[in-house]
């Protein structure tokens, strides 16, 4: 069976094929990174305009290496968490696409396609075991037990974690998206060179806050005439990568140990971030447990992880009706039951 998924949630116009397994034939992803740079963050109406512009070509190119259409057995969609005008985009075009092929359609969270990224790999992780699912507009950490079987374990209060390093570069002038110039330049920088607050540090609970430590970085940028330069800000960028990784692989290995499984999955587009990589390893295996990191391409948005939860779904007999509606909003899992 081979499914056809597209992902359009945010600023990637993505499409991809896997096949039995599920495994990746194609990965095709177009990056409006340069459009928006421009405008230091995401414009959600700019970001809709340009996938209109985009989806057929990014498709064509998908699902040309397997006979075009007439390959594909069923097509999975993200259908949101997400900007709506995104979202709508791509669910369109997918609908579109089943109907005429007569194959079934899957909605898919777009939290549960960046935990799918694991199902993509050579050996896939154990369940049950903690997804750490990290990104510019979510924090969360959930108790996976099996595919499809999320708990709500934590997750931010406030800022995510991306939109920390987000907001904080834009402040400092490094340009759009932020994580990867403070990820560039803190690697010739020291960790321990500027107390920056970690928030929530406790691991009594598994939520999570950022915008102190926001704040607290556009706040030591204004004292020091709001330009940082050389090493300063070289030592400035690992200090704030260096709090986010502690405080996010923290609470995700408690949060392991808490409910008793062996290994932690990372997601998301911070997953990429070599600290956090580094870290979630270093911890993990002090502790005797496993870490699963995916490859850097499967962090940041794309259509092989939908596919892959869309592959999943449709093995086990689930489609999704034509009258799906995109979501702006939509939890993953369950909440956590309270303590006693």
């Amino acid at each position: 069976m081979k499914v056809l998924g597209i992902e359009t949630s945010c600023d990637e116009t993505a499409a991809a094929v896997v096949e039995d397994g599920p495994k990746i034939v194609t990965n095709i992803i177009h990056s409006q990174v340069k459009t928006h740079a421009k405008f230091g963050g995401v414009v959600p109406e700019i970001a809709s305009r340009e996938h209109i512009h985009k989806i057929v070509e990014v498709v064509e190119k998908a699902v040309e290496p397997v006979g075009g259409m007439d390959g594909i057995d069923g097509v999975a969609v993200t259908t949101g968490p997400g900007l709506v005008g995104c979202l709508l985009v791509g669910t369109q075009v997918a609908k579109g696409i089943a109907m005429a092929r007569q194959v079934p359609l899957m909605g898919i969270n777009h939290l549960e396609g960046h935990i799918s990224a694991a199902l993509l790999a050579e050996k896939v992780p154990d369940y049950p075991h903690v997804a750490l699912v990290v990104s510019g507009g979510h924090t969360h950490l959930y108790h996976v037990k099996s595919f499809g079987s999320y708990t709500l374990m934590g997750g931010t209060r406030d800022d995510a974690a991306g939109e920390a390093f987000d907001k904080v570069a834009k402040v400092l002038g490094l340009g759009y998206p932020g994580g990867v110039h403070v990820d560039r330049l803190a690697q010739d920088g020291d960790p321990k060179a500027i107390a920056l607050p970690r928030g929530m540090n406790t691991t009594k609970h598994f939520d999570f806050s950022f915008s102190g430590l926001k704040t607290a970085g556009v706040t030591y940028i204004r004292e020091h005439g709001g330009e940082l330069k050389g090493q300063q800000l070289n030592d400035f960028c690992a200090s704030l990568q260096e709090a986010i990784a502690d405080i996010l692989t923290k609470k995700a290995v408690a949060a392991a140990k808490s409910v008793g499984v062996k290994g932690i999955v990372l997601a998301g587009g911070v997953a990429a971030n070599s600290r956090v990589r580094a870290l979630t390893e270093e911890r993990c295996s002090r502790r005797g447990m496993w870490s699963f990191l995916p490859p850097r391409v499967l962090c940041t948005d794309n259509a092989a992880m939908i596919a892959a939860a869309g592959w999943t779904r449709l093995q086990n007999g689930e489609s999704t009706p034509w009258t799906t509606e995109v979501r702006s909003r939509w939890p993953l899992g369950e909440l956590e039951a309270p303590a006693a």
